[in-house]
């Protein structure tokens, strides 16, 4: 485990789009780097949506536009300076509003 700050930086000229989506994906902290965690940021254009399930657990801090998210029957916006939580395997939807970003934090490492 490492004993001192570091800082990691999510370039978007790294980043991986998704199928014909205008979502994008930068890569900040992998599993390479041995920490229990994994960061990213990630950039939906208006209107973009993305399945949730996922079998790890993620946070999501959105830093600007807006975002609708659908899961177990319940609707919940969130904007900017909102934190979301995704537990592993959740069913739903995420949908951005309006151009959106936002940085993830998911656990384990992967």
């Amino acid at each position: 485990m490492a004993t001192m700050v570091r800082v990691f930086h999510s370039d978007r000229r790294d980043g991986v789009g998704i199928g014909e989506s205008r979502i994008e994906i930068s890569p900040g902290v992998g599993a390479e780097e041995g920490l229990p965690f994994s960061a990213y940021s990630a950039q939906f254009g208006a209107g973009e949506t993305a399945q949730l399930p996922a079998s790890y657990e993620e946070v999501w801090v959105v830093v600007s536009g807006q975002l609708r998210i659908r899961s177990g029957g319940i609707e919940a916006t969130a904007g900017a300076g909102d934190y979301v939580h995704v537990p592993p395997d959740s069913p739903g939807v995420v949908e951005a509003m309006v151009a959106t970003t936002l940085v993830c934090v998911s656990v384990p490492a992967h």
